[in-house]
């Protein structure tokens, strides 16, 4: 089973993030380069790594995604003490912050399976799983990516959980956004991920009432590693 380095990093200012997440993803890569230079007695397996964390708030725009989308100037956003980025994953707008569980994979997929399809549907696979164990059942929206509430009824489907990643050399980064207890009101400032004819949610709006953040990620955590078949290592941000 691989071997992966798991952190909680807490509430995190996202470029900071942003900045660890490739600086991890550059190392990983680097030493599969440095493999492929070395004799095999001398390789060294890639290390990976699962981050959780939660940001303050921040929009940010991915490669294939319209300013469009953003609907809000930059007095808006300072009235809202939020930021907004454009960065190198895939996918359109997006938003997170407190009360919304980010996970940034950033595994070497040799050890795993080289399918970034089927990388994706196991993501939605665990937020599907770990929905179910508070009754929520969900699924996945034909045509789209992410988790959906609803999903085979158009006019009553809405997103709970956004992916948006970036592989290179089958190594991955970025990742998903889990709506538990987020303020759904910061998704009114923007056209999410494109898709002008459907709404948000959290498990806070279907269940009527706060979750145990803790608790909640401890779920994911564990379908996330039995899913990838993967040995986690807890290490202190």
């Amino acid at each position: 089973m691989p071997f992966v380095t798991f952190q909680d990093l807490g509430l995190i200012d996202y470029k900071r993030c942003w900045d660890y997440q490739e600086q991890v993803f550059q190392q990983t890569i680097q030493q599969k380069t440095d493999n492929r230079n070395s004799p095999e007695s001398e390789q060294k397996t890639p290390y990976n790594h699962l981050l959780f964390c939660e940001h303050p708030h921040v929009y940010t725009l991915g490669k294939s995604g319209s300013m469009d989308n953003l609907l809000i100037d930059e007095a808006g956003l300072t009235k809202r003490e939020a930021v907004f980025y454009k960065i190198n994953r895939g996918g359109d707008i997006t938003y997170h912050g407190p009360g919304q569980i980010v996970g940034y994979p950033i595994l070497d997929l040799d050890q795993f399976f080289t399918d970034i399809h089927k990388y994706l549907r196991y993501i939605e696979e665990a937020v599907i799983m770990t929905l179910a164990e508070y009754g929520i059942e969900a699924g996945r929206f034909p045509g789209y990516t992410g988790v959906w509430l609803d999903p085979d009824d158009t006019e009553k489907a809405r997103k709970i959980c956004a992916i948006g990643v970036r592989c290179s050399r089958w190594v991955t980064m970025h990742g998903f956004a889990f709506n538990v207890n987020t303020d759904l009101d910061y998704f009114g400032h923007i056209v999410p991920c494109g898709i002008d004819d459907k709404a948000v949610t959290s498990m806070q709006q279907e269940l009527g009432r706060p979750l145990d953040f803790s608790e909640v990620k401890e779920k994911l955590k564990v379908h996330l590693a039995a899913l990838f078949e993967m040995t986690l290592h807890h290490e202190k941000a």
